[in-house]
């Protein structure tokens, strides 16, 4: 069985005026769901406010808790932060942490949402309002599941947020393939950044990513990994500018899924981005991410370094 973390609240009513795809977590819920036995649900607590504030400005967290984010910060992140979206900005965090929680007993676990990896300090960006990437990975190290989190973000955007707010850090590195060109236009510095050009494909874009991963991998030798599975890289995609097919991304992810599990590594995966006027479409390409990495990392007994550590607590 694939372990799945979802909770109600991450299917947010679409605020007015918002161009972000709200129903694509229900879709992706309801795909999934229709595998039957193949997905174990869990259920993630809201990320207490002190994780929050770990990683953000308490001011900010005030903001978006009351759902009173001012004019500017919600012109950053792209649509009003609601009462829903406040509930839903709380519990994405708990699902990323319960999962990599998850990870460490199974080998592998997917949260239904989060990949938030804009969010800064004092502000949301780009669709996300706080990075559960970053609260997830501080969290870990900080309470002692894990000595080293390497967040790999695979997004088609850089991820700026969860860079900017670990940097410094021993215990927690970042890796970010991108399109150079794409969204932010002012990068952060990752742990490693790879800035590939529009229309890389399927071939270079796998060869890329498997000969700049590896060697971080073997260098900062992180006992979990946090997979930010964005399918935006998807030729068609609105946002995206890499030309990947959707078999590229099933080898993305399955090359993935079978590095960490050759490496005795747990991970978990979040969301990430996805865009496009076919909403199905685009929840069939996240189903997909999530069923190619639960089938590669599970397909016989995980050899995981933190077997059993797996506390719901």
């Amino acid at each position: 069985m694939i372990p799945v973390v979802h909770h109600p609240d991450y299917v947010a009513p679409a605020p007015a005026g918002s161009a972000y795809l709200w129903n694509k977590n229900g879709l992706v819920r309801d795909l999934l769901h229709a595998e039957g036995a193949r997905i174990a649900w869990h259920a993630p607590e809201a990320m207490p406010p002190r994780w929050l504030e770990a990683v953000h400005d308490p001011d900010y967290v005030a903001e978006v808790l009351e759902a009173r984010v001012p004019p500017h910060k919600t012109r950053r992140i792209g649509f009003p932060v609601t009462s829903a979206v406040a509930r839903r900005s709380e519990r994405v965090p708990g699902g990323t942490f319960l999962a990599a929680r998850i990870a460490q007993a199974e080998g592998y676990a997917a949260n239904s949402a989060g990949g938030s990896h804009h969010a800064l300090a004092d502000t949301g960006a780009g669709y996300c309002v706080f990075n559960d990437l970053a609260i997830a990975a501080v969290r870990l190290t900080e309470e002692g599941h894990a000595a080293r989190v390497l967040i790999v973000d695979c997004d088609v955007h850089q991820g700026d947020g969860t860079a900017a707010l670990t940097a410094g850090r021993s215990d927690i590195a970042t890796y970010s393939i991108h399109a150079e060109k794409n969204f932010p236009v002012r990068k952060a510095r990752s742990t490693l950044d790879i800035g590939l050009p529009d229309g890389t494909g399927d071939d270079a874009y796998l060869e890329t990513l498997k000969s700049t991963l590896l060697p971080l991998v073997a260098q900062f030798d992180p006992d979990l990994v946090l997979y930010q599975a964005g399918v935006d890289p998807f030729a068609d995609d609105r946002l995206g500018r890499l030309g990947l097919s959707g078999a590229g991304l099933v080898a993305r992810d399955r090359w993935v899924a079978e590095t960490m599990r050759r490496r005795g590594i747990p991970f978990a995966s979040t969301l990430g981005g996805g865009y496009g006027s076919d909403a199905m479409e685009v929840a069939q390409r996240h189903a997909t991410s999530i069923l190619t990495l639960g089938a590669t990392a599970l397909g016989d007994a995980c050899n995981c370094r933190n077997q059993g550590a797996f506390d719901a607590a």
